[in-house]
């Protein structure tokens, strides 16, 4: 099977030319740093099946940071049969410098200049002739997002894919020119090849600017725009997930209910009152997670945040951060796994664990389904927006303090440097799409594990068989009492506290345990957390569940990126100790006042 390798620069377009390309679903984003890892996908080109696979960003190929090295090792210990070079045409003049260092390496590559449509409106001409000649491999202008040369791109991939031979590049720092040559050759070529107005004129995106990079009233307005969309998503939500729950509870009473005489005890209830349960819990809550999704690929597409970057870097800085870091946590608001993997993009390590220390701080998409269920079983319709604003507040306090906190001991004098892409019209496509992957990431995740934790708190509030499902004698009524002395004092009870441990495991499972513990669903466990907590203990444990332990996923990728068990370690203990003394203040202060 051929290979191609699709390589550029960040934030030119190549997840979402590659997605155009294999119909697969890779992140995109109108913002550096979307793709930290390899993505790959099949396709058939001509008469070849063909791996295209899509790399991280990349400036140059000496490659410093983390994800610029995973390019060089792939480019290194992997035979390719073709580069596809993708680069943005409105951005020629710093960019052309790494299709000169291909053209020097001589493999076999196809120069794809993304944004054409943006170029033609800004009144770049770009001699695409002139450009192969020099560089020695074919160039072609397109538009991925609006599919403008797409044909002729996939044409022109075949037929270079026909002629090439695998390239040969091992040792690539070996055979690259020094940076003052390269630059000196990007600059004749640039010259010959590329007209560019003296200014590029961006007018609508410069007039959103002073609006909304405003040093005064930018930060505030983002935060506004963000409660916005939580007021939205709340509104359009809400009668959805109704109908979804009408519909769900309808399947039971008609499918499942009638094989109550025909199923023995244990098998219905672990299958119906557990399995089914739980699972319908959590999918009540989909249309929702749908809604945060796409309201998300909106704000990404249209290249805000990349402002909101620029806007917090003076904040940041003072936390031994810089702008990026706010994107990273922003990501993690989908999942805390790609925001750390994320971190690749910083070339001081310090840096990075500074970073991976604070992401797990986002309120990710596992705990945003817990929020919303707890938030309107015991809250007004008013007041719910509020209290989940409020509780993203505190993630970002969460972050802001630790960093503020170790930055001593993560010191990092890495310089910041962010492009700050044109504002775009998000694409409907693109949004479906982009909206789409978190959706099925989420689903894919919370199926696996909620059936898993399902069954196990089942047998924990059923066994011993003797004692009443999940009372004191049961295994899981045991594990709350044992846990209650550290408990009590923050108001979580011992079910709650069994809800917590498995919660560790993975958030998508917090709901599900829910209803296994109570062998109850939909309004009925709404009446039962009304009856049986205030709404201080529930903001109490919704307190608990924001800043404590990360899921397994989350320690696994940790890990693995900081290539340190002792950091880790130092991590997760971090977390949880916060996450008490956050509820432990909160709890006791509210009680205090006579809440």
């Amino acid at each position: 099977m051929k290979r191609i390798a699709l390589i550029g620069m960040p934030n030119t377009g190549k997840s979402t030319l590659f997605n155009r390309l294999t119909g697969a679903s890779a992140r995109t984003g109108n913002w550096p740093g979307v793709t930290v890892d390899l993505l790959a996908a099949k396709i058939v080109l001509g008469p070849d099946m063909v791996e295209f696979v899509d790399l991280p960003g990349i400036y140059d190929l000496h490659g410093f940071s983390e994800d610029e090295q995973v390019v060089r090792r792939f480019l290194e210990n992997n035979p390719v049969d073709l580069v596809c070079l993708i680069l943005n045409a409105t951005q020629l003049d710093h960019q052309l410098g790494l299709a000169v260092q291909f053209s020097q390496l001589g493999c076999h590559c196809v120069l794809l200049l993304n944004m054409m449509d943006e170029a033609e409106q800004l009144g770049v001409r770009i001699d695409t002739q002139q450009l192969s000649n020099a560089l020695k491999f074919p160039v072609s202008l397109v538009s991925a997002k609006r599919g403008q040369g797409y044909p002729q791109a996939r044409e022109l991939l075949t037929k270079a894919l026909h002629d090439a031979v695998p390239c040969e590049l091992s040792k690539i720092q070996s055979k690259l020119a020094q940076d003052d040559v390269v630059a000196d050759t990007a600059e004749k070529l640039m010259a010959r090849s590329v007209v560019m107005p003296i200014v590029l004129e961006r007018k609508t995106t410069e007039r959103i600017d002073r609006v909304l990079l405003h040093p005064l009233f930018g930060l505030p307005l983002f935060f506004l725009f963000m409660y916005l969309v939580f007021q939205a998503i709340y509104m359009l939500g809400a009668p959805l997930q109704d109908g979804v729950a009408w519909l769900l509870d309808g399947f039971r009473q008609l499918a499942l209910e009638p094989l109550q005489p025909i199923l023995p005890a244990v098998v219905f209830g672990l299958l119906v009152n557990g399995v089914y349960d739980g699972i319908a819990t959590v999918a009540s809550f989909v249309p929702v997670i749908i809604l945060f999704f796409f309201m998300m690929a909106l704000v990404e597409d249209s290249g805000y945040l990349s402002r909101a970057a620029y806007l917090t870097d003076a904040l940041m800085a003072r936390l031994g951060l810089d702008g990026r870091g706010f994107v990273m946590l922003l990501m993690g608001f989908g999942c805390n796994v790609p925001a750390l993997m994320g971190t690749r993009v910083m070339r001081s390590r310090s840096m990075r664990l500074l970073n991976m220390l604070i992401i797990p701080f986002s309120l990710c998409s596992a705990r945003l389904q817990v929020f919303l269920f707890m938030t309107t079983a015991l809250f007004s319709p008013q007041k719910a927006p509020i209290v989940l604003f409020s509780l993203y507040l505190v993630s970002f306090a969460a972050a802001f303090g630790s960093a503020l906190l170790l930055r001593g001991r993560l010191r990092s004098n890495e310089p910041f440097v962010l492009e700050l892409p044109p504002y775009r019209l998000p694409t409907l496509f693109q949004v479906m799409l982009r909206g789409w992957h978190e959706v099925r990431h989420f689903l894919r995740r919370a199926s696996s594990f909620i059936i898993t934790g399902v069954v196990l708190v089942w047998i924990l509030t059923h066994y011993p068989e003797a004692n009443p499902p999940g009372g004191p004698q049961s295994l899981a009524g045991m594990l709350g009492q044992w846990l209650a002395p550290v408990l009590d004092p923050i108001g979580i009870g011992p079910q709650m506290a069994v809800v917590l441990v498995f919660g560790f495991v993975a958030k998508e499972i917090v709901l599900g345990s829910l209803v296994a513990m109570t062998g109850l669903q939909g309004a009925a466990l709404v009446g039962y957390l009304g009856t049986n907590m205030d709404w201080v203990q529930a903001y109490s444990f919704m307190l608990f569940v924001l800043l404590y332990t990360p899921c397994l996923s989350t320690v696994a990728t940790m890990r693995s990126e900081s290539k340190s068990w002792g950091y880790t370690a130092f991590s997760v203990t971090w977390a949880l100790g916060l996450a008490w003394i956050a509820s432990y203040a909160f709890y006791q202060t509210a009680r205090y006042l006579g809440y």
